[in-house]
Formats: C-alpha cells, structure tokens, sequence
C-alpha cells in the first residue's frame, strides 16, 4: 500500500518559518489591504452556506481566520494543518478568548483524520493553489466531500484574468526553473474535479474581478 502523500513545500513550515508566516499578511500596506480583502471574502463565503456551526479551517495555519470564525458566538472551530509548528504558533498568537473555541488537530488534507460527515463546512484557504498534480487535487477534494456534511469554501488561483496572464508570459520568457509550488488552474478544469468529487458550485467571488489571480469557491456537497 502506498503511504500518505507529502509534498516538498509542507516540509519547510518549522517553528520560524510560522513566525514568519503569522507576521506576512500585517507588513506594509498592500498585504494589510490584501488580508482585508481575503478576510471580506471568506466572511460573504460563510454567509452564502449559512453561518455553519462546525468549521473545519485546513490548513490553519497561524491560525489568520480564527477570529474571524469565532465572530459567530457559538461557532466550533477545528483549526487543523500539516505542520505542528502552524498549529502552536496559531495557539500562542491568536487571543486567547478565539484559541480556546478552537480544537487543534494535526493532520493533513490528504487523509483527514476525522471521521465521514464530521462537520458542516471545511474553510480551506490558500491551499490548492500549491497543488499542481490533478490526482493530488482529486485526493484532497474526495478527503473534503467524505468530511464534510454540506459545504466547502476554497481559494486557489485561476486564469482568463489580467495577473494569470502577466504570470504565464513572465514563465515562457524565463522558463521553468527549479522547483515549482504555486499553479494557476484552468477555472474549466477546476470546476470539473469540483463536479467530479461530488460537490456543486454554489458561487464563485473573485479577489479582484478580471485581474487578479485569487477566486473563492462555495461549494456544496450533492
């Protein structure tokens, strides 16, 4: 039997690489703006399958949506990552008042440690758009639609936009090199392995309609 996947980026998530990760999203202007932005989104998403009252955030990471998901006051959240120095670093930073609505688990999105339909939604951020293999993707969406009782919400870049485009040109000009852990996703493919795992799309919300890369899907368990 084959053993659990791993990724070669997953690995690089030790105790300093998370301090770096929790301070990213506040340094500078365009990164605060973008934390707003994202944190917009993921708040409309969460509205449109109706303020679900168990949430699955994986990967966690430092844990940046946490308050936002203890807005609801009776909301659990599972605050679940591959990395165990995300997880702690999310538990030591976070207010202390949101870190104790969460229950901490260390797993990883190809094998969810939870059993079938364990929760009402899973919030999944910035993580298929490092996931450039469709079996991988495949693997994570059927791991998503066994754990999930309703819904899923899910960002990851697409193309048919003006920083997809920019992106594509940069890469046929220098070409590839090295390792490469950040894709742009057809939408068509996407939406098809969306289908394909057994969930409709509810929405779609763009970061910044016909530029930018970053889309946020709502989907719903058929």
């Amino acid at each position: 039997m084959a053993g659990p996947i791993k990724l070669d980026f997953s690995e690089k998530y030790d105790d300093n690489h998370a301090q770096k990760y929790l301070r990213k999203h506040q340094e500078g202007l365009g990164r605060r703006l973008s934390n707003w932005r994202d944190q917009q989104l993921a708040r409309k998403a969460l509205t449109l399958v109706g303020e679900p009252g168990l949430v699955l955030d994986l990967p966690c990471g430092a844990g940046r949506f946490w308050p936002l998901l203890a807005e609801k006051p009776n909301r659990v959240i599972i605050g679940a990552d591959n990395s165990e120095s995300m997880i702690k670093t999310a538990m030591q930073s976070q207010p202390a008042d949101v870190v104790k609505r969460v229950q901490p688990l260390h797993t990883s999105a190809f094998d969810i440690a939870l059993p079938d339909n364990a929760v009402d939604s899973i919030f999944c951020m910035r993580l298929l758009h490092h996931i450039g293999e469709a079996e991988h993707r495949r693997t994570i969406l059927r791991e998503f639609e066994r754990v999930t009782r309703d819904s899923v919400i899910v960002s990851l870049w697409v193309d048919g936009n003006f920083k997809a485009w920019k992106r594509k040109r940069a890469e046929q000009k220098r070409g590839q090199e090295g390792y490469q852990n950040r894709f742009v996703l057809p939408a068509a493919t996407v939406e098809k392995e969306f289908e394909a795992a057994g969930f409709r799309i509810q929405e779609q919300l763009d970061f910044i309609p016909l530029y930018a890369m970053w889309r946020v899907y709502v989907l719903r368990k058929r």
